[in-house]
């Protein structure tokens, strides 16, 4: 098979990679920039956090699940091709939104005056956003699933922890670059929006390159009488199958977990920039190459940690840790950076809440395939990424309203907090069902020769 293949196996796996690196970068291109789209475009915190939830919204009505029917029905390479070209096309609309030549066009205008009083190019920047969305959500499922596949029976926590890294990675670098690019333009928004774009126009070309492969593998597959060119009646994917995902204790358990637990990484990552400007009184760029120590630990800990579970286990008792670590990352955030404010302090923390975010999805995302059909593998990703979607739709637009009736970080924070506790107590109960069932979240991946 073309995945016993060393060499095969980890090309696929950094095409595709690569392409969620791309689209990472995207994702965190204006929050070095908040300050600056504000003053340039008229934007306020509520504008900002209206924009940055704006990326699940359509998500959340639905897209996802129709998202998790698409993989399961069409495929991977469909599939992933699709959600690319998505990122694609919302970026190019997100782009036109904030450009300069955009602001005189008479359709600007009549986006000013229609439905609320946010400016017209935080709406049309809003729009691409929520394209943009609807892709990289579907292809986060879409490279879980192809993971899942390329790697069944070998380093499967390993290759998701690389394809973290690989994607965090993306954090650091447009933390550094967006400000770079932005003063290099004469302190430009749109630059580092047009530079990003260009990006997800190759990640979709990798993507493409990437579908070849697996085209020939499933081939393979099919030769050797691994797989079929059509389903059996019992394998083919229904609709109806999505009540056994509901019907799941585990699947909720998880699922719950999840949104708590990225509600207080993703949305915290919108805003951190700022606050680090706000608490330490430091420029924008010198706050988001603080903040870019974020995915550091988290990059270099994900794979030995995939080593780790792979070979020893104990994913539900790094689901617990890692909550623990948010939880006191961000009370410190809260109460004890503004009284000792300084740089080495603020890095610390950031560099230890990527500890955190090394634990959780390391040991969350390999545990689905073992708790949920492999047909219906792909749906189930997609529900629990729509559950963690209305989180992170929710949870900018309230940040972003509490900041501006605040008018500090203070309240923020101890919101994060709150959902860290949450999430420890949902890993606990998910660890204790794990034990009553026996579903296999604290054993070990790789599969040995003789088992």
């Amino acid at each position: 098979m073309l995945n016993d293949s060393v060499v095969a196996r980890w090309t696929a796996l950094i095409l595709i990679a690569l392409m969620m690196f791309f689209a990472y970068m995207f994702v965190d291109v204006m929050s070095p920039l908040k300050s600056l789209i504000e003053s340039a475009r008229g934007w306020d915190s509520g504008a900002f956090g209206t924009y940055a939830a704006s990326e699940y919204i359509l998500n959340v009505c639905g897209f996802l699940i129709l998202a998790g029917i698409i993989l399961d029905k069409m495929g991977i390479r469909f599939t992933g091709t699709l959600s690319a070209s998505l990122m694609v096309l919302g970026a190019a609309i997100k782009f036109v939104g904030v450009s300069e030549w955009f602001q005189g066009t008479g359709f600007n205008a009549w986006l000013d005056s229609w439905w609320t009083a946010m400016p017209g190019s935080a709406k049309m920047a809003s729009l691409g956003f929520m394209i943009f969305g609807c892709g990289c959500e579907m292809a986060g499922t879409t490279v879980s699933k192809s993971i899942a596949k390329w790697f069944k029976g070998k380093e499967m926590a390993l290759a998701m922890g690389l394809e973290m890294a690989i994607a965090r990675l993306g954090v650091f670098a447009v933390m550094w670059l967006a400000p770079i690019i932005s003063n290099s333009f004469d302190h430009s928004v749109v630059a580092p929006v047009g530079f990003c774009t260009v990006l997800l126009l190759i990640g979709l070309i990798n993507y493409i390159v990437f579908s070849v492969m697996d085209s020939k593998f499933d081939k393979q597959l099919v030769a050797a009488g691994m797989a079929t060119e059509e389903k059996s009646p019992e394998d083919e994917f229904h609709i109806r199958d999505l009540g056994k995902i509901f019907s799941s204790k585990m699947f909720w358990l998880v699922a719950l977990l999840c949104v708590l637990y990225y509600s207080a990484i993703f949305p915290f990552q919108r805003y951190a920039p700022n606050y680090l400007e706000v608490t330490l009184g430091v420029d924008n760029a010198t706050a988001s190459q603080l903040f870019s120590f974020f995915p550091i630990l988290a990059m270099c800990l994900t794979p030995l940690l995939g080593i780790f579970l792979d070979r020893k286990g104990k994913g539900a008792t790094m689901l617990m840790l890692g909550a623990i670590i948010m939880i006191v990352c961000h009370l410190s955030f809260a109460f004890v950076l503004p009284l000792y404010p300084h740089k080495w302090l603020a890095v610390t923390l950031i560099a230890v809440l990527g500890v955190s975010f090394s634990l959780v999805p390391a040991a969350l995302w390999p545990s689905v395939p073992k708790i949920i059909d492999e047909k219906i593998l792909g749906s189930a990703y997609c529900l629990i990424f729509w559950v963690q979607n209305i989180g992170l739709c929710l949870v900018p637009l309230l940040i972003g309203k509490v900041l501006q009736s605040t008018g500090g970080y203070l309240a923020p924070m101890i919101i994060f907090s709150s959902f860290g506790i949450l999430a420890f107590i949902f890993s606990f109960l998910l660890k204790a069902e794990d034990r009553r069932k026996g579903y296999g979240l604290e054993l070990p991946n790789v599969v040995k020769k003789d088992e």
